[in-house]
């Protein structure tokens, strides 16, 4: 008896652009030992409607099209009680999670790492009573991505994000809001923040440092204060060019459960979609909590730089401990 695989696709992510290649995807399919069952989605949350309610026995659930697509279908899986293999053709504007694996922006190619990759057990986040793939995030540039039309998204790809948050600059939001993590408790008023769980956010690698690690169990905080005038945020702006943290005007850290209070209902945005407004929110690591399909050479990259960064991570400990018994006055006290 052969493989079952539900295969979950946007006919409009990215320009359609599955439409000329899905005869192709469902070959590779076919012959990587799948029997195929395939669902066109029709409208807003369909793809976590399927995802829920299907009752057939399939060993993977393949989906293809925008990040949107894929946060439906995991926040589907996670809603099941058993769950499955998910394989990710990316098909959208950006595809950030799928850039962080090492997942093919060629559509054919990712349609082999489904069928033919291995699966990796990555985080997944719990927003509250919902689910997200690599982002949660509030404040300035957080709408962008649902706010811009699907037309100008298409036509100007990357750029789309970034016209559309350059148009905001000037009426920068400010959120009066307490975080609390790991015994810590921070009070300010923020412009920006984000929980994340990948290299590349809004298509820009590398904002949020290089040691990221999507097994571990903690997710990487960035928060940005309000700038109290032109200054400061030219001086915000200066550091998000350079892609550095400026410690000056923001906190940036890594936590396993985050909440965030405030006076105020703050929209949020989940993995590019709309997240609801909310006066509390708790963000928890739900680690290892999603198995996704990827090429067998990256899992192994994978493991490799977590043992380099665990190693380096022991080293640093140990000599911040010699540090510190250095600095430790000696017994000069003579026995006699």
């Amino acid at each position: 008896m052969g493989k079952k695989m539900l295969f979950i696709f946007n006919p409009r992510s990215g320009k359609g652009s599955i439409k000329n290649r899905l005869m192709d995807i469902l070959d590779i399919f076919v012959k990587g030992g799948y029997e195929v069952t395939v669902y066109p989605t029709q409208k807003y949350h369909d793809a976590l409607a399927k995802t829920i309610a299907y009752t057939e026995p399939y060993d993977l659930v393949a989906c293809s099209g925008g990040d949107g697509t894929l946060d439906e279908v995991v926040t589907g899986m996670c809603r099941r009680k058993e769950m499955v293999p998910i394989g990710y053709i990316p098909a959208g504007t950006t595809n950030d999670f799928a850039s962080s694996l090492h997942i093919s922006k060629d559509m054919l190619e990712a349609a082999d790492t489904v069928v033919n990759g291995v699966p990796f057990s990555c985080d997944v986040g719990v927003f509250n009573d919902d689910f997200f793939v690599y982002i949660a995030a509030f404040g300035l540039f957080t709408d962008v991505s649902y706010e811009t039309k699907q037309s100008m998204k298409n036509v100007l790809g990357h750029l789309a994000y970034v016209l559309e948050g350059a148009k905001r600059i000037f009426n920068v939001p400010s959120y009066h809001i307490r975080v609390e993590h790991d015994g810590e408790v921070l009070e300010e008023d923020f412009m920006f923040g984000m929980v994340t769980n990948s290299r590349s956010v809004g298509g820009f690698r590398g904002i949020i440092g290089r040691d990221v690690i999507f097994d571990d169990g903690v997710f990487e905080v960035t928060l940005i204060k309000t700038p109290r005038n032109p200054i400061e945020l030219n001086e915000i702006v200066a550091a998000l060019v350079i892609r550095q943290i400026d410690s000056k005007h923001m906190y940036s850290f890594k936590s396993s459960c985050v909440k965030f209070t405030s006076f105020e209902e703050i929209p949020w945005t989940l993995d590019g979609e709309f997240g609801g407004e909310h006066d509390e929110v708790l963000v928890q690591n739900k680690k290892q909590g999603l198995q996704i399909m990827i090429k067998e050479s990256t899992k192994q990259h994978f493991e490799e730089k977590k043992e380099a960064l665990q190693s380096a991570m022991e080293e640093a400990d140990i000599e911040e401990m010699v540090g510190i018994e250095e600095l430790e006055p000696e017994n000069t006290v003579d026995e006699k």
